[in-house]
Order: structure tokens, then sequence, then C-alpha cells
């Protein structure tokens, strides 16, 4: 559609969930003000070596920084709230709205981060309305999805009313009996919605999600089955499913003995919110459950993707300190493998059965039902708002299409419907739906230390270091534009069929060859001195060695280049290294194999 050059336009930017699952950001942008919907991370995969966290780049938002007048969340999930206490390090929000779960789990982290005060933190109840800035007004609508406290905003704009559902599924039978609020999303459907931002994980999966309520009877008999230990792992966010386990362990006798510290977390801010209800001697600490009975015992534990650092994983790996599996333990995966998790679920797996332990796993035994909802909730969610236009989010390209299709299915027409990817910016007005640009949308990424953002160059580097290994090389020369002693050369993880002798002096007779030829190039006499380019000539021997390399070894490993040219008193055995690099590059995703970036290091 054509809009109108003089229609207010909304601008709708996701910097992350589109085309896939984690890292959920949204921004929502009209005139001079932004309001953003949540700020997720995501975990890295197999190739990002040494990466704890992935978030989204938040370039426009920090030159936009001035413009943000608050954020709305709406659940506790890591991938929705995870990145806030990240970017509160580089912009202030001036105020964040929540559920009291969610609100609770993010107002720890920011303390933890340090940046507590850089925002304020309010907390929102089903039907509670909250304005943000001039032109944005929020009214919160209770969802059902795999957390508590979870909900799908109506957000009031001046081109009319948007709907985002966040993540959800239609439960009729939820587990803390808060039902899906679909008399209020039926009256925002009669009034007019202008947009419906819809969740569309499941959208290649039929039929309805299934409620999390069908999970109890499977659990129950797996439970009354086991004659040992139980141990069962989740995600610590699955509120209702930790409350599912509660409820079997009294009723099957059993004390609970909680592994792992988001499990800690979350366990003790949804028992004082009352969305976990249990008596409190059902919980004991892990170092009594050394003398308790084993048929008295259920082990809840983090670890249900394999994470490296997890209870589980650890425990499957022997290098627990408190647990170590035996024979007659029954190990209990409620949770189905997030894409790109498979392998290190099933590495994790086959270490616990090797140790002797019964696991139950896999869809086909009813342990887990997703948090998401199937084409006919989203049929569902459709028929109750009757949207104007249409925006697939919240997946990856696939699910975006085939939300799309579902969508016409429905009667939404194809041209009232955008699919789109990170950083696309949605413009909407009351009679158009389009794709106005794009703005900055690639990955950041946290390692280990937590310390800072790993720039895609450092990145680049660990890759290399991982696939072909690095070779360090360090030359010292004299004004004649020779050696002034044997280079020092060292190889480490270099697989080459050359002895490591030979090549090192294949390469010696390299950077000697090139000073032969070269070095009147670069030496140029002047009246009382002579003038050298020491970087051209660095320039060449860093090129020689790189193109010897890969004739010689048929590889491209990282090249560590260090070379001291003379000066006053200079000790070549104790050089002077001064390190000069490029200057970082903006972080971008990285796949595949890359031409190895050289590190020169220049001595003086």
């Amino acid at each position: 559609m054509i809009k109108s050059p003089t229609a207010p336009t909304l601008k709708i930017i996701p910097l992350g969930g589109l085309h896939e699952i984690g890292k959920n950001t949204c921004v929502f942008e009209y005139g001079e003000e932004i309001i953003l919907l949540d700020a997720g991370l995501a975990f890295p995969s197999d190739g990002m070596h040494g990466v704890n966290i992935v978030l989204p780049d938040m370039t426009y938002l920090r030159e936009n920084k001035h413009r943000i007048k608050g954020m709305i969340v709406t659940h506790g999930h890591e991938d929705h709230i995870g990145g806030i206490p990240y970017h509160l390090k580089q912009f202030e929000i001036p105020v964040i709205y929540g559920p009291r779960l969610a609100m609770a789990l993010l107002a720890g982290k920011l303390e933890e981060a340090g940046v507590a005060n850089r925002t304020e933190l309010r907390t929102v109840l089903p039907r509670d309305i909250v304005r943000i800035g001039k032109h944005f007004v929020v009214e919160y609508i209770r969802n059902t999805h795999s957390i508590a406290d979870s909900f799908t905003v109506a957000i009031h704009t001046p081109v009319g009313v948007l709907i985002h559902t966040g993540d959800f599924k239609i439960d009729h039978t939820p587990v803390d009996g808060e039902f899906f609020d679909l008399q209020k999303l039926a009256e925002y459907g009669e009034k007019g919605v202008l947009c419906l931002i819809s969740d569309s994980t499941n959208a290649e999966v039929p039929g309805f999600t299934p409620s999390e309520r069908s999970v109890y009877p499977n659990l129950d008999r797996v439970f009354g089955q086991a004659t040992g230990r139980i141990l069962v792992t989740t995600f610590a966010s699955s509120v209702h499913r930790l409350q599912i386990v509660l409820e079997l362990a009294k009723k099957h006798n059993r004390y609970v003995a909680v592994v792992g510290r988001s499990m800690l977390n979350v366990i003790a801010h949804s028992r004082n919110l009352g969305y976990i209800k249990c008596e409190d001697n059902i919980f004991q600490p892990l170092k009594a459950v050394r003398n308790m009975p084993d048929d008295k015992l259920i082990i809840l534990t983090t670890g249900s993707q394999g994470e490296p650092m997890s209870a589980m994983t650890r425990i499957a790996n022997c290098e627990h300190q408190e647990i170590r599996i035996k024979k007659g333990d029954t190990v209990v995966f409620s949770a189905n493998p997030i894409p790109g998790n498979t392998i290190a679920v099933v590495n994790t797996i086959d270490k616990l059965m090797i140790l002797g332990a019964n696991v139950i796993y896999g869809r086909d035994k009813g342990i887990h039902v997703s948090g998401h909802g199937c084409q006919e909730d989203h049929k569902l969610m459709i028929a109750m708002t009757k949207p104007k236009f249409f925006l697939p989010v919240h997946g990856e390209h696939r699910m975006l299409v085939q939300h799309a299709k579902t969508a016409q299915s429905m009667g939404i027409p194809p041209q009232n419907m955008v699919i789109i990817d990170n950083g696309d910016v949605v413009e909407l007005t009351q009679n158009s739906i389009s794709v106005g640009g794009k703005v900055p949308s690639g990955i950041e990424l946290v390692d280990g230390s937590r310390a800072g953002v790993v720039k895609a160059s450092v990145l680049k580097e660990r890759q290399q270091l991982a696939e072909e290994g690095v070779v360090t090389v360090a030359v010292a020369l004299n004004w004649e534009g020779k050696l002034s002693v044997k280079p020092e050369i060292h190889l480490k993880g270099v697989v080459t069929s050359l002895e490591r002798s030979q090549l090192q002096k294949s390469i010696t007779q390299t950077i000697e060859t090139i000073l032969s030829d070269r070095w009147s190039e670069f030496a140029k006499p002047s009246e009382t001195k002579i003038d050298v380019d020491w970087v051209g000539i660095q320039t060449q021997l860093e090129r020689g060695i790189q193109r010897l390399l890969r004739r010689e070894i048929q590889s491209n490993p990282l090249l560590v280049f260090l070379m001291q040219n003379p000066g006053e008193e200079s000790v070549v055995t104790t050089p002077k290294v001064v390190i000069t690099t490029p200057e970082p590059e903006p972080a971008v995703k990285v796949t595949g194999r890359r031409r190895p970036r050289t590190v020169t290091k220049v001595a003086s």
C-alpha cells in the first residue's frame, strides 16, 4: 500500500528474535520517542570460543539513547530480560515496567551488575495501564506461558492499537490458576486492532499446545516407578514445572534438594510472590542428602540443555563435589533441547547411562510440553484480535513464513503483512505496513569474564587459534638490513607434514631472502643517516611468511609477528614490544572459515 506523505508513521524495529530463537528485543518509535519491549540474550554456538552470552547489536539505541523513554517487559525468561544489565552499562532507561516475578529476577541481576541506579523498576498487575512518554500507553493482559506472571500487551499509539502477544500458549488448565485473559483480547478485537505482533515459535506444529497440567500424570508415573533417587532437570524458569515436581515430591513422600544457582533463585522469588506453594520442610540442604535413603530423595537441578558448567553436566562428567550417579538412580530430562543444543544434551544422557542411571527423556514420554502456542493457538489469537495488519516475530525464518500462511488462511491479505529480519524498520500507518530501511543488527558477544564485549576481531582470532593454530616469529634487524640474531620461531597447534625444524629453517630463509632482495626499496640513505620504512619492510616480511605457510602446510594459522628495529641501546633478548592492531571491527555474526588476521607487533 502507498503511504500518504503526511500520515503519522510508527516505526517497529526488532533488534533480536527474528530468524533465530533468543535475544528478543524490539524498538517502538514515534516522532522523537522510543520505547523498548524486552531485551534478551542468547547462548553461543560451537564456533564462539570462550563466549558465554550473545546480545543484539545495540548501536542504534546507543546512538539514540536520549530518545529512550522506557521499557516494557512481558515476562522473566532470560531471552527477554537477560540483556538488560549489559545494556544499562551503555545507556540509561528511565523506567522499566514488568510483572512482579520478572522484576524480582531483574532486580537481582541489576544489583549484581552494579547498574541498579541506571533505571527504575515498576511492577504491574493484570489490566494495569501505564503511560510511557507522550505517545505510548500500554495495557498488560495476562497470558499463559511456561513461566508464571507472563503478559501480552496492548500498545496504544497515535496510529492505532498494537497487540504484542509476547511468548504465549493458550492453556485452559494452568497450574497456577491464572487464566489467559481472553475476554480482554476479544474486547480489543471488537474495538479494532491495527496490528498483531505474534510469537511464531511453534508455527510449523499443527494443533494446540497441550496444557502444562498434562505433564503431571506422566511425571507421576515415572516417580512411582523409581526405586532409588530421582534427579529432575528442567529449565530453571519453568515455574509451573517446578510446582508440579514439588507437588509430586509430597505425594511420593520424598524430600527435595535443589542444585544450581538459577534454580535456587527462581524458586526463592516464586515462593515469596506466591507462584510456588509448598511446605518449607520439603526442602533439604544438599549436604544432608548423603545420609538420606535413596527412595526418599528428589534432586532438582539445572542443566537440561547440556550447558558445560551446569550442575547436571558436571554430575554426568563426575565433576560435581556433592553428587555422584549410582546404579538405581532415575534421571528425568523434563525439557526438550533448544535447537543447537541437541548434541550437548545427548552426550550428557549417554554419560549418565554409562554411569548406571535410568534416563527418562524424549518427546514421546510426555514429560515436557512447550510454552509456545501451535497453529490452532495462533488461529485463536488472530480470530480474537481481528488485526488489520500482521507481523510474525520470535522465530526462525521458516516459522515466520508458516505463521504468515496461517494468518492468510484467517483472512488477512498478504499485502497486509511483512516478514522481516533483525534491524528492518517496519513503518506502520493507519492504512499501510511496509519495510522502510534498516539499522545495525549484528551481535555483541560477552565472554566468561563478563567484563566487556568480545569484538568480532577477537572472535576471529579465537576461531583461527582453535582451527589452525598460531605461528609466532620474532626478528631483530640491524641498519644494514640483516638479521642481528637468529629469528625466534614457535608453532602452537599447527599441523604440518614437515619437520618443525625444517619449517623453521624455511621461515628463516624466507626472511633472509626478502631482506636481501627488497631492503634497498625501504632504506634510503640521506646526508647524515639512513631513512628506513620499518612498517613497509615489516609488511613485506609478514606477507612472505604467510605465503610460505600457505604453500608448505596448506593452512592459514594465525601469524603473530614481532620485529625489533635497531635503536639506541636496544637489547635483542629483551625487546620492548609495542602492539599495533587495527581498529576493532563492529560486532558481526561470524560464520565459516575466514582468512586469518595478522597481529603485528613492532619493537623499537
